[in-house]
């Protein structure tokens, strides 16, 4: 037992790492559909492959999404449209209607015709005339009817009984109106004025749409629509190898993929299916693994990096997985660029594609087609690698995602061409999700941003914007200590054309060295290239103290960088920009002062640490070399020549790049870079003692 206790805690970082991606394969098995693929592939307009194919048990061949939506567009065709009669002949309507009639008659008919069996008279055809055409019934004309044929079929439901009439047979209000003059102009002698006036503001539609009744009938009809052609038994042929793959050849082949796999999936084989998946995603991790161990040791050396890389992996077939579930027709809204774009903004470009390319083969498990989704997902992948190969603004965010919608739509109507030989079979929708998509990748730039913050990790972006001279930190120093910001300008280009020659991250050397400095600012005129007056505080100190005041430009540049909140990255240039080195010139100073006193060399010591990577090693050597050159009161080839070797042989002697990882060739190549630069660098500068 002890043994093993030793071994996990001797093996502590492997195991962990192994357990990162045991874990990262069971994820994705949880999230894979627990059914069985069919084995074959095919795509419509092209040969089939294969041997051949013949029905391994009795199936219906499913009818398409677009044939069952058109068979039900016909059907319900010429329906009729249901109606409800409303009875509404009661007695109390009836005395409100004579009473209205007699208000009318009083106010409307003159004195001379006022007489009773005149009035009775007008009375009577009114009553008539209205129970008339509540008899009738008046239709509500609805939109739906407006354009329809006259001999359009309604059906009236009235007393529970079903009478089906045309269109043209049932009065609306303007045939009621018109047929109620003519009656009037029959009716002899009346006041046709006042009565057409009356029975108009009375006359009611009482024939009314019921739409649940109609709903329900072609609901009805709908229902009887099968889903299916017809019957395919079991060892009839479907296809012959080199057989061109039809229409009518492709629905009876994605008939027999989806039996296939529904039978495959509920079946006793569950374990065997469950058991494949592990398989097939558990080579498709190891091979991203082997790649780290040939191409990337440094990825596995930060568990954070192999975390976010599995992360993104996860997520997206995640999302896939989900999509297809319960959306499948919207696979392609999925923006599964995400992937090479956030990649490649932590890592390099070929990792990103690398990272993609096994993402689309995994996901390649789980949607149909997989031939032309790996096609289209991997084309599109390269182009969007291509357009954030150098991610520094982020208007590329959005360029990157016109790009991607291009590429797609290019790819789908190539692909359309083969399988259909004929554009007019193109769905549009198909480029609304491919837009969709695209703009969904543009979440891209808050998702790195939450990357970032999660994991401590820094992108191009954010470097960008941090070396922006006009940030709020670099301002600041350029205003409180110009002097140090003028030498932070000239390490940071000497340091970015150093690294440009050994390889290095440019844009991170260039930051880092324009915030080395900050700890200055608290006390700027303690630092020579701010004193402007020749007043040097200095004067009135010990060495001691000076020294004091030196060092402490490091931890107060730290402490400062940590209040605003900078990345732990440029930090690291603060703390490493000194190394473990003395303040020389105090140092020598206090040796010549006291030339027989023994005392502790560590408080002229800087705290350190030294550089561990080649950016922050070669800000060092830019750093000590700017700073020194100043000090050269003549500057020839000569004296540079001499200065740059002098400085940068001790630091390397001092032992400041054991834990970098630069090589001597790239420190003489370093050295040559500085040496061309500084020919045209002729600051004053006081010349370090002896």
């Amino acid at each position: 037992m002890k043994k093993i206790f030793l071994f996990i805690r001797n093996q502590y970082q492997v195991i962990f790492k192994g357990f990162l991606f045991i874990m990262a394969v069971a994820i994705l098995v949880w999230i894979f559909p627990k059914e069985g693929l069919f084995k074959y592939e095919f795509s419509k307009g092209k040969p089939w492959l294969h041997e051949d194919l013949y029905a391994p048990f009795d199936f219906a061949i499913s009818k398409t999404d677009e044939d069952i939506a058109t068979e039900e567009l016909e059907a319900v065709q010429g329906l009729p449209y249901y109606f409800k009669y409303i009875e509404n002949d009661t007695v109390l309507k009836r005395e409100e209607i004579k009473s209205g009639f007699l208000k009318y008659w009083e106010a409307s008919v003159p004195d001379s015709l006022d007489n009773i069996a005149y009035r009775s008279r007008n009375l009577e055809v009114f009553n008539d005339l209205y129970s008339y055409f509540l008899k009738q019934g008046i239709l509500d004309m609805i939109p739906e009817l407006e354009d329809l044929p006259p001999e359009y079929p309604v059906i009236v439901i009235r007393n529970n009984m079903a009478e089906e009439f045309d269109l043209e047979d049932l009065l609306t209000l303007n045939m009621a109106y018109e047929l109620l003059q003519m009656k009037l102009a029959e009716a002899g002698e009346v006041e046709t004025e006042l009565l057409s006036t009356l029975i108009t503001r009375f006359l009611e539609q009482n024939i009314v749409y019921d739409e649940d009744k109609t709903k329900a009938e072609r609901e009805a009809v709908i229902l009887s629509i099968s889903s299916t052609y017809g019957l395919v038994q079991q060892g009839e042929r479907i296809i012959s190898k080199g057989e061109l793959v039809s229409r009518e050849r492709f629905l009876v082949l994605n008939s027999l993929r989806s039996n296939y796999e529904e039978n495959l999936g509920g079946s006793e084989t569950y374990y065997m299916i469950l058991l494949g998946q592990i398989i097939l995603i558990a080579i498709s991790i190891f091979v991203l693994l082997l790649f780290f161990v040939y191409f990337r040791k440094e990825i596995l050396t930060d568990n954070r990096k192999i975390v976010l890389i599995l992360m993104v992996i996860i997520l997206i077939t995640l999302f896939t997985s989900l999509t297809i579930t319960y959306s499948p027709a919207f696979l392609y809204l999925v923006p599964i660029c995400l992937v090479p774009i956030v990649i490649s903004a932590f890592f390099d470009t070929r990792l990103a594609l690398y990272v993609h390319l096994i993402t689309i083969i995994i996901l390649g498990f789980l949607v149909p087609n997989s031939f032309e989704f790996i096609f289209l997902q991997f084309i599109t992948g390269i182009i969007a690698v291509m357009n954030v190969a150098n991610l520094q603004r982020r208007g590329q965010f959005f360029l990157t995602s016109v790009w991607i919608f291009v590429t797609y739509s290019i790819l789908y109507v190539g692909l359309t061409l083969i399988q259909e030989g004929s554009l007019r079979e193109i769905d549009p929708i198909m480029f609304a999700m491919f837009g969709g998509s695209a703009i969904l990748t543009l979440f891209s730039f808050p998702l790195i941003y939450i990357f970032e913050k999660l994991f401590g990790f820094i992108t191009d972006v954010t470097l960008v914007e941090l070396s922006n001279t006009n940030n709020k930190l670099l301002r600041e120093l350029s205003l409180k200590a110009p002097g140090t910001f003028q030498h932070s300008l000239q390490v940071a280009n000497l340091a970015e054309d150093a690294i440009y020659e050994v390889g290095g991250n440019a844009l991170l050397v260039r930051t880092g060295a324009l915030y080395h400095d900050i700890g200055k600012m608290d006390m700027p005129m303690y630092f020579i290239e701010n004193q402007v007056t020749g007043v040097n505080p200095h004067d009135e100190l010990t060495n001691e103290e000076s020294t004091k005041i030196i060092i402490s430009h490091v931890i107060k540049g730290v402490e400062k960088a940590k209040k605003y909140k900078l990345p732990e990255q440029i930090i690291d240039f603060i703390r490493t920009h000194h190394g473990i080195r003395k303040v020389e010139y105090f140092y020598i100073l206090y040796k010549k002062d006291n030339p027989d006193e023994e005392f502790d060399e560590s408080e002229f010591t800087y705290p350190g640490p030294i550089p561990f990577s080649k950016e922050t090693a070669v800000v060092m050597m830019a750093d000590s070399v700017e700073a020194a050159s100043r000090s050269i009161r003549e500057p020839d080839a000569e004296r540079i020549n001499e200065l740059v070797d002098k400085i940068i042989d001790k630091q390397l002697d001092s032992g400041q790049f054991i834990n970098a990882d630069i090589t001597l060739k790239d420190i003489t190549r370093i050295k040559k870079i500085f040496k061309k630069r500084l020919m045209t660098i002729y600051h004053v500068r006081i010349e370090y003692p002896e």
